[in-house]
């Protein structure tokens, strides 16, 4: 994926930026730049003849459109499904934001909240200085459905870790769970300084099984559900990122600013529970999820891979910790980074904390 993205917005995002490119599109940052940072506006819906009842007001919170989904997006879900009106939320779609750019989209004031790209943008924007945490899990990874797998042709000779050491390595982000996981698999096999070892090319994920059978790069890192990639026949699966962390690798959980959790936790709470919802609903329609999501943007249904979302929509300590000290490890952080300052289960109905 092209790194060459411009982004206006305030000093802080600029350096949170140059810090985490990738996980996305590369479609250019369009914003509604007019819009207020929280809107409320009646709800539409009509009271009953004779009560005295209020109209509930509806909180209108500014969110990217997810122009290109892999899998199903939660964040169309939870709106076309009725799970935000139920809790008193609506979305305004302000245009396509590279997921890349989504720290410092909400630093920047575009948008409210950030809907959920890997975790450890949320960390690499935390040790940037933004002042964010993430509120309720996303997706988590299964041994059948891994968040990402590493796709060879058939006739290919990689197939163990010491066969992937100066190879070319496409993935579509730069410094994002795609990049990093060859890294983490080489490293648990042993591998020192796994980074210098292989070459990796960004590349639009659309485009990069072509590119394989092109012979231009000899591993292609894809959010792909392994028994697809088997049912088609085309390709082997040499590792999955369920094979370095197995559960615990794979979580993409939206977050808001500090200010905005302190100053309207009654809205953060709202959200958590109208995603708990959506997350629960994905988990037991996933065809379901699956087609809707691809009505609403475009797609073709049989091209969005399944998802797996974390029950509940519960954050685990290790979700975050797993990346904490990946990213130390290779630099992209300085130590210090607590999983306390990266998430928080309070504003979950179904979070019990240990006394």
């Amino acid at each position: 994926m092209s790194d060459k993205i411009s982004l206006l917005i305030w000093p802080l995002a600029l350096i949170i930026f140059g810090l985490f490119l990738g996980c996305g599109d590369n479609k250019n940052l369009t914003t509604s730049q007019s819009a207020p940072a929280v809107t409320e506006v009646k709800s539409q819906t009509s009271q009953p003849s004779g009560t005295s009842s209020p109209e509930p007001k509806i909180t209108v919170l500014r969110a990217p459109f997810p122009n290109e989904p892999t899998s199903p997006s939660n964040l169309l879900l939870v709106k076309e499904l009725g799970f935000l009106k139920k809790h008193n939320l609506d979305f305004e779609f302000v245009g396509a934001i590279p997921s890349a750019q989504y720290v410092a989209a909400l630093i920047g004031e575009k948008i409210d909240f950030g809907p959920g790209s890997h975790i450890n943008r949320t960390i690499a924007g935390i040790s940037a200085g933004a002042k964010i945490k993430a509120v309720v899990a996303n997706t988590e990874t299964t041994k059948q459905i891994p968040h990402m797998v590493a796709l060879v042709t058939k006739t290919s000779q990689v197939r163990k870790p010491a066969d992937l050491l100066g190879k070319r390595i496409g993935t579509p982000n730069i410094g994002g769970c795609s990049e990093y996981t060859p890294y983490a698999w080489l490293s648990k096999h042993g591998v020192e300084n796994s980074r210098s070892k292989v070459e990796m090319k960004f590349l639009p994920e659309k485009n990069l099984e072509q590119i394989l059978r092109q012979g231009e790069i000899d591993v292609a890192m894809m959010h792909k559900v392994p028994e697809d990639v088997i049912k088609k026949g085309e390709f082997d699966i040499i590792f999955s990122d369920y094979e370095v962390w197995e559960n615990d690798g794979g979580a993409t959980p939206p977050y808001f600013t500090l200010q905005y959790i302190k100053e309207r936790p009654d809205v953060v709470r709202n959200f958590v529970e109208a995603w708990v919802e959506v997350v629960n609903w994905s988990n037991a329609n996933m065809q379901e999820a699956i087609n809707i999501t691809a009505r609403l943007t475009n797609q073709d249904p049989t091209k969005l891979k399944r998802s797996n979302y974390s029950h509940n929509g519960l954050l685990k300590p290790i979700h975050a910790q797993v990346w904490i000290d990946l990213l130390i490890e290779y630099g992209e952080i300085s130590p210090g980074i607590t999983v306390e300052q990266v998430f928080t289960n309070e504003f979950n109905p179904f979070y019990k904390p240990k006394i």
